[in-house]
């Protein structure tokens, strides 16, 4: 008989499994404008939250989108209310469909989403370990090689550029790379075969300990 404990892990590690599936599924979806609705809600909202980061400080942004948000449900209420007046109309509470919606977070769902998140974490930390301690000391050199790359981005980027430039990468690429698959395939392969043959020379230079090694 298998142990309840045991049991329970497995059941814990499939409930992540498939939660983590879900969350790739949805992401994927968006960038691929599967909805172009969706999509470009997504990435509207994204970009202009960024852009006004670039602008304003958080403190700024965040107050600018809760006084618009305010400004709009406090002028439809008062909007509401007069409609109502005039009308001599019992409608009640514009917004009382949301106000009676349950909106507190379950302790499974929490629970669901920490784990998920935990799965995240603790594969950053042990691929961090991997290249830090130079576990595969091509592994390491390559993250060297690509710190020094960045340190040129960064002399010519701050943060907020990066991020709305990968914001835009990320909703431009995936449309672009789904219509000329086979093409872009191809020229993939090519890089990483020249990659792979250079990787090799160098490590057929490097000291024997020093050596890839395969997992046992």
């Amino acid at each position: 008989m298998a142990d309840p404990m045991t049991q329970s892990g497995q059941i814990s590690s499939s409930l992540n499994a498939s939660s983590t599936k879900e969350s790739t599924y949805s992401v994927m979806e968006l960038v691929y404008w599967r909805d172009p609705k969706k999509s470009a809600v997504a990435f509207g909202m994204s970009l202009l939250v960024l852009l006004s980061l670039a602008i304003f400080s958080i403190i700024s942004v965040l107050s600018y989108l809760l006084f618009a948000l305010l400004c709009v449900t406090i002028t439809f209420r008062i909007y509401k209310a007069v409609i109502q007046a005039v009308q001599k109309s019992g409608a009640g509470h514009p917004f009382k469909g949301l106000m009676e919606q349950d909106l507190t977070v379950q302790p499974e769902t929490f629970r669901k989403n920490v784990d998920v998140f935990l799965t995240y974490v603790n594969r950053a930390v042990k691929q961090i370990k991997h290249l830090l301690l130079v576990e595969d000391l091509v592994d390491s050199l390559k993250l060297a090689g690509f710190m020094w790359l960045m340190t040129y981005v960064g002399a010519v980027f701050n943060g907020i550029t990066i991020l709305i430039l990968a914001d835009v990468i990320l909703f431009s690429t995936p449309p672009v790379y789904d219509k000329n698959k086979t093409q872009i395939d191809k020229y993939i392969e090519l890089i990483r075969t020249r990659v792979e043959v250079t990787l090799a020379k160098l490590q057929d230079k490097l000291p024997g300990a020093l050596k890839r090694t395969k997992a046992e």
